[in-house]
């Protein structure tokens, strides 16, 4: 699982910095990659990448403000181009539906694809299959804005081959069964039971995406124990009223979030104009203070999850 940042500008595009889009990379677990947010020219970055639109299965989107979803129309536009047939969801605010469907009508847009539309009122659960449950919950912005926990869910472990070399079982459906926990007996008579051949459980990982806010106690809930939070962090604590007047956190407050919620990495995005080029890194510093395993992200950095 890894986590590629597309966009880690605040309101408005500059040289160094596209508007928000976060993609959540989950090749190995489930073939996928999940957008948060997508800002103007988000699929201009992802031709920089090795993204596939395609992938891209989900879109999550805080809230409704342009340097979010401006990107929206045209990355559906070309995923359907490119060959993407397969559906696609999105998760977001009421009015989503409409300013897709809206963009897409008044354009003579035809997808090859059909989307289905997530309307979130309020938080919960708002996704659950046998790999992730996602939760969102309401941030405190100037306008209906939701942040994102992806949880994954325990996968059994890998088998161990090497252990069952001394029963000579050729490559086949018999190692789909053992993998699969099962019973097999084998041709000499031998009984083999699959659960003894297969390591541990590799642990869960947990991923929050924290947009535009000022705090509420609603990011302690989504953050609790995440391996990394991606949390918003448009200005340094010396502009802390101002990042309150205008309903965003500081990277202090990103860091006193993640000490308090015991995790394990905090990578801050939604950065001011005002840090240009190596004056982000004023930012990093400073939330290093609160909470040490801090980076701010650029522009196509690109993080493990845990990062380290």
């Amino acid at each position: 699982m890894e986590l590629e940042f597309l966009g880690t500008g605040a309101g408005v595009p500059s040289k160094g910095r596209n508007v928000s889009s976060t993609a959540l990379k989950m090749l190995d677990e489930r073939n996928e990659v999940w957008l948060f947010d997508v800002g103007e020219a988000t699929q201009h970055q992802i031709l920089k990448t090795a993204i596939k639109p395609r992938k891209i299965t989900k879109i999550f989107i805080s809230h409704l403000h342009g340097d979010h979803i401006f990107g929206l129309p045209g990355l559906l536009s070309s995923r359907s181009n490119q060959g993407g047939n397969s559906p696609l969801e999105i998760y977001g605010p009421v009015g989503i539906k409409l300013f897709v469907e809206t963009s897409l009508k008044v354009t003579g847009s035809r997808l090859s694809y059909p989307i289905k539309y997530i309307e979130l009122k309020n938080g919960g659960e708002i996704f659950n299959d046998k790999t992730f449950t996602v939760y969102a919950g309401e941030l405190k912005h100037r306008i209906t804005c939701f942040g994102y926990r992806v949880v994954e869910k325990p996968r059994t472990g890998e088998l161990l081959v090497d252990e069952l070399q001394k029963y000579n079982i050729p490559n086949g459906p018999i190692f789909g069964q053992l993998k699969a926990g099962q019973t097999v007996t084998l041709e000499d008579g031998t009984v083999i039971n699959g659960k003894d051949f297969i390591g541990p459980d590799k642990p869960s990982k947990i991923v929050t995406v924290i947009s535009d806010t000022r705090y509420t106690p609603e990011i302690d809930k989504l953050s609790q124990d995440a391996d990394v939070l991606v949390h918003e962090s448009t200005f340094s604590n010396d502009e802390k009223k101002l990042a309150y007047n205008y309903y965003h956190s500081t990277a202090t407050q990103a860091a006193e979030v993640a000490k308090r919620c015991n995790v394990k990495g905090l990578i801050l995005t939604h950065i001011s104009a005002r840090y240009t080029g190596r004056g982000a890194l004023i930012l990093q510093r400073e939330a290093q203070r609160v909470f040490k395993h801090t980076k701010v992200a650029s522009d196509f950095d690109l993080f493990e999850v845990p990062f380290k």
